[in-house]
Order: structure tokens, then C-alpha cells, then sequence
């Protein structure tokens, strides 16, 4: 199942993180300066359940690497217009 995290913050880059390390196929879509961040340095994680930095699959289009089966929005409210917009066209089907 690919799974597309919009969003590698607190929420999106935790979930995603432990998701990538149980083996799913997880790609975040990032803007430009976030997507550089993380290819450069990589998904760092700091929890007490265990840190981690982790090479993670990164896109900053929508409609690249795609389709996906899951996308998880995990942007701040007032972005969500333009999530939406950014991942409209990403998945299969819409539930």
C-alpha cells in the first residue's frame, strides 16, 4: 500500500517515521526548503518510544510518485486549502 503524508512535522513526520519503519511505503510530499532539509539530513524523530533518522522517500508535487491508496493530511488548518488542492489529483479513488 503507498501511503503520501502531506506534512513531515510533529504529527505527519512522527506517524510517517514509525509507518516507514514498520516497512510501509511511505513518500511525504514537502514544500522546496522542507524536501531539501530531509533529503540532505534525513527524517530526524525524537521521542521517548526511541530516536530515529531515517532516509525517507520525499516529493514537493502532488502528482509525483503517485497513485496512492492512503494520503494523511498533516498540515496546519490554515494551509488546508492548499493541501487539498496539492493532493487532489494523487489518489485512486475518493471515499
Amino acid at each position: 500500500m503507498k501511503i503520501l503524508i502531506l506534512g513531515a512535522g510533529a504529527v505527519g513526520g512522527y506517524f510517517g517515521a514509525r509507518l516507514h519503519q514498520s516497512g510501509a511505503d511511505v513518500t511525504f510530499l514537502l514544500r522546496e526548503a522542507r524536501a531539501a532539509k530531509v533529503r540532505k539530513e534525513g527524517l530526524v524523530v525524537k521521542s521517548p518510544k526511541g530516536d530515529a533518522v531515517l532516509p525517507v522517500k520525499v516529493v514537493t508535487k502532488g502528482g509525483e510518485g503517485g497513485p496512492y491508496e492512503v494520503v494523511i493530511l498533516a498540515c496546519k488548518a490554515y494551509d488546508l486549502d492548499s493541501a487539498m488542492a496539492a493532493v487532489a489529483s494523487v489518489s485512486r479513488r475518493v471515499l
